[in-house]
Formats: structure tokens, C-alpha cells, sequence
């Protein structure tokens, strides 16, 4: 089946989406991680396939980790999908449907696009952990890297604040801390350092996607654990590998609000049977 793809990306976390609004784009695990290679694919962080909307929103997006597992919640893609589906609807409000709930997204005139991504998830039992702990204080430690704080942004968010994340071994130490016993659904890992109360550098390690140049729903959870741990004012720069984005923790309501740029790398077409063969090569 010969299908068009977008490839877009969000201050570098990069992605390939699918429409499959039209007819069922019929993906396996494999398909999805042959899609998401670099080599023997196209190459992406995620995999974005979208699906009709449902009620409330304009479209419904479904989120595939290269690993072949699926994701809750990407601020970057849904900024991308929503400057989408804005163009095709000539309308700057659009709302984005997600395994984890509906999100508003507003395109500004500038290009960039603000994503609505509610409210945090504070409690242990909502980031999930696997026993009843202080969210602001877990008990994991490698080194001098110690002393998480966790919530939910759709999906579970750990994060690190570090004096510095230059030549920090994130590579080691993401995957490590991912698959902990303390994470039932696997997390995703920050490493924070705090210039200022209005600027933070931030490297993130995404569960099923690995070291990204930038993770939206990461740099939401860094923001709020920080204002948590009175590091931080309630809106800041958020400086990551591929760019910058500006988060807000809303005080009147408790959303977090993410803008950030979205753009568009090419298109093209791809024939998905032919998954099979670059599959058995793989192999």
C-alpha cells in the first residue's frame, strides 16, 4: 500500500505523520519500527498516524515510539499536527484528541503554536509509580545525579536537577533510570539544570524513543516539578538540544501551556509492503 507521509519536527524531536483518516493505515509493530528506522525507513523520534476526530476535536492523534509502543502525550507533536490541520481548516484554534485527552493548540502569527496541555498529574499512583512515595522526592540515585521529582503529563516524567548537564552520560544513565522498578510504565527521564528562575537547560531521554533533541511534554513536567521545588518561576525559557520553548504553569486554572515552533522538513511517498523485505534484511 503506497501512502504520502509529512516529515515535520518540533525544535529538532522530528516525526513522520501518517493520515489515516481516510481508511486504516493497517500498522504493526513492525511496520512502525521500520517506518521510525533511520537506516532501512524514513527515520523519526515518533511515528504520528491520525486517525478521525472525536468528539471535540478536530482530529485525533496517535503517538508510535520507535520501539513499536505507544505514547500518551508529545507537545512538540501536537504543535506540528495542529499547524496541520490549521492550514487545511483555515482556523488558528484547533483541537488535538489524545489517548490522554483533548488538546487545544492556537497557531500565532508568527508561526509558532501554543499547545493547552492541562494540568499535571501529582499523585504517586498518576505517574505512575509502583508504591505510595513523595512525588517531589523519590528515593533514585546514581552518583551525584539523585533526588527526582515526578509527575504526569499524559505520560510519566522524571526529572534530575543537576549542576550542569554538560557531560552528563545521559546515554547511560536515561535508559537506567527508564526501566527502574519504581516506573511500572517505564518514564521519561529529565536532566535539568537551572541558569535562572525564567531559564533552564534541559536534556531528556524519552521511554521508547531514547535521547531526543527536544521533548515538549518533558520540558512541561521540568517546569513543574521546578516551580514545585521553588527553583523556578511559573513561565521560563526551556533550552533543549534542538531549540528553545517557552512553558508557562498557569496559576488561575494549573494548565501548563507550551509554544513552541513547528515545521515542516518534506513529503514524500512510501510503499508499506515493502516493510517486509527491509524487515527480513533487518533481521
Amino acid at each position: 500500500m503506497e501512502i504520502s507521509f509529512i516529515k515535520m519536527h518540533g525544535a529538532g524531536n522530528d516525526f513522520v505523520v501518517l493520515d489515516g483518516r481516510a481508511r486504516p493505515l493497517g500498522l504493526t509493530r513492525d511496520r512502525i519500527r521500520w517506518l521510525a528506522d533511520r537506516r532501512l525507513g524514513i527515520g523519526c523520534d515518533q511515528l504520528i498516524s491520525l486517525e478521525p476526530g472525536t468528539d471535540g476535536s478536530e482530529v485525533f492523534m496517535r503517538i508510535h515510539n520507535p520501539d513499536g509502543s505507544e505514547a500518551g502525550a508529545c507537545g512538540n507533536a501536537t504543535r506540528c499536527v495542529a499547524t496541520l490541520i490549521g492550514r487545511e481548516l483555515r482556523r488558528g484554534e484547533v483541537i488535538i484528541g489524545t489517548i490522554s485527552g483533548d488538546l487545544p493548540s492556537s497557531i500565532l502569527d508568527d508561526g509558532r503554536v501554543t499547545v493547552d496541555l492541562g494540568a499535571p498529574r501529582l499523585g504517586w499512583s498518576d505517574v505512575p509509580l509502583a508504591m505510595a512515595l513523595d512525588t517531589l522526592h523519590l528515593p533514585l540515585a546514581e552518583g551525584a545525579v539523585a533526588d527526582p521529582a515526578a509527575c504526569s503529563m499524559g505520560n510519566p516524567h522524571a526529572t534530575f536537577f543537576v549542576p550542569t548537564v554538560e557531560g552528563l552520560d545521559v546515554e547511560r544513565l536515561g535508559p537506567r533510570f527508564e526501566r527502574d522498578a519504581l516506573f511500572p510504565d517505564r518514564a521519561n527521564i529529565g536532566f535539568a539544570q537551572i541558569l535562572s528562575p525564567d531559564r533552564i537547560r534541559l536534556r531528556v531521554w524519552e521511554r521508547g524513543a531514547g535521547l531526543t533533541l527536544a521533548c515538549g511534554s518533558g520540558a512541561c513536567a521540568t517546569l513543574v516539578n521546578a516551580v514545585r521545588r521553588g527553583l523556578a518561576d511559573r513561565r521560563a525559557e526551556l533550552l533543549l538540544d534542538g531549540g528553545t520553548l517557552t512553558i508557562e504553569w498557569r496559576e488561575a486554572d494549573g494548565h501548563v501551556l507550551m509554544t513552541g515552533p513547528a515545521e515542516t522538513s518534506f513529503i514524500g511517498m512510501i510503499d508499506l509492503d515493502a516493510s517486509h523485505s527491509a524487515i527480513g534484511l533487518a533481521a
